[in-house]
């Protein structure tokens, strides 16, 4: 027996079994159980005064979201030509330390800064740079603990944020070095990798189905899931999309997997069969209902609600029927592209110009009981509820409001 690989096993059981339990803390990309679900409590939904702000910064250039953990928090932007990890204090925005760590990417529609969100475990913080970086740094001080070079970016850059899975860091960095690969998260040393194609925009999902612990990796040209403690490929199927941007991450639930991607592709739930070390997926339906570009989905009582690229929608999950479809929010501003984070069966949308709307999660209809403009310029950056505050941010600029009176 392989002590190692036990080990391995034994952590990624444990991380699975905790995930739940996290939900004071927001430590990674789409939160601890990785579905863009919060477990705030008592934030207040009607505002009929302007939302209190209470702390914005200039961060420079990145579509990095938050990770949010104890007073701290965690974004990537840019300064003097580099990407930059900063550490801010969560109450105040004032930097507790910033970190240089890779040259920018120029892109003339993505910005120049980091894609990906730093994920926090352990008292260290991990990060994927736009051109390869891979990064584990002390979350106290921002000292370099271990980093690995990848060097094949995707057109718009490596974008998937990192997973933290038991004792392993988890990465797309494409090619030779693995469409997934896992490191030891404590030394950066090589773990597992499988497949070969180019790295995918998304970032590495795990899920538990039939006691096992999984990872679907939505890749360049196809989906896949593989075991989380190998490596071994379960399962994968052909998913080719323009420009190879499968972007939106994956969602797990009752025994179903469900992807969507943009550019008039579509999106697909499958029920999945186990067969010792492999699955079978059975297609319960496939629809253009939900084009998701890079915008994820939440789900909440049986239905799911996504910006797309068309506009805001609510689709029923077992069977893709749309319930509502809304193209551009009162006042003008486009629907489409819009981001969610869900709390307490509420809707938090940032649309794609800044502004914010607070609205019951219905199949009913999309009645917003709160909007404010909170930003301007591109926003595709989900927002993110941590101790009673949103964090939210454009293209360059982040900002802090209180939600609890």
């Amino acid at each position: 027996m392989n002590p190692w690989a036990t080990g391995i096993r034994v952590a990624i059981s444990l991380a699975a079994s905790a995930a739940v339990g996290l939900a004071g803390d927001w430590p990674n990309f789409r939160g601890p159980s990785y579905d863009g679900v919060s477990g705030e409590t008592g934030l207040k939904t009607s505002w009929d005064k302007p939302l209190p702000l209470l702390w914005e910064r200039e961060v420079g250039s990145a579509f990095s979201s938050f990770a949010c953990v104890g007073d701290r928090v965690y974004t990537c932007g840019t300064q003097g030509g580099q990407q930059v990890l900063f550490c801010l204090n969560a109450g105040t925005g004032a930097i507790v330390w910033q970190k240089p760590f890779e040259k920018e990417f120029p892109e003339r529609q993505g910005g120049d800064g980091t894609r990906a969100t730093p994920a926090v475990s352990d008292g260290r913080v991990y990060v994927f740079g736009a051109r390869g970086r891979l990064l584990c740094c002390d979350a106290q001080t921002g000292a370099e603990v271990w980093a690995r070079q990848f060097n094949n970016p995707p057109q718009w850059g490596y974008s998937g944020s990192v997973l933290i899975e038991g004792e392993l860091a988890i990465a797309s960095p494409g090619k030779g070095d693995g469409a997934l690969a896992a490191f030891n998260r404590k030394t950066g040393e090589p773990v597992w990798k499988a497949g070969n194609s180019k790295a995918g925009y998304a970032t590495p999902y795990p899920f538990t189905f039939e006691g096992k612990r999984y990872i679907a990796g939505f890749l360049s040209d196809s989906a896949m899931v593989v075991h989380a403690d190998s490596g071994k490929i379960a399962w994968q199927m052909p998913w080719k999309t323009d420009w190879d941007v499968n972007a939106a991450a994956p969602l797990f639930h009752d025994g179903r997997l469900f992807f969507s991607s943009g550019y008039n592709h579509g999106a697909i739930l499958l029920k999945l069969h186990a067969d010792g070390d492999t699955l079978a997926a059975e297609t319960v339906w496939q629809d253009k209902v939900l084009r998701n570009k890079f915008q994820s989905v939440v789900l909440f009582q049986g239905d799911l609600y996504s910006g797309d690229e068309t506009g805001l929608k609510c689709v029923e999950f077992e069977t893709g029927k749309q319930r509502w479809f809304l193209r551009r929010f009162e006042g003008g501003s486009s629907a489409a592209h819009a981001t969610i984070v869900l709390a307490e069966g509420h809707l938090y949308v940032l649309s794609e110009d800044g502004r914010l709307y607070i609205a019951p999660a219905s199949p009913r209809g999309f009645e917003p009981t709160t909007q404010a403009e909170i930003l301007s310029g591109r926003c595709w950056t989900v927002p993110v509820l941590h101790q009673g505050r949103l964090y939210a941010r454009s293209l360059e600029r982040a900002v802090c409001f209180a939600l609890r009176e």
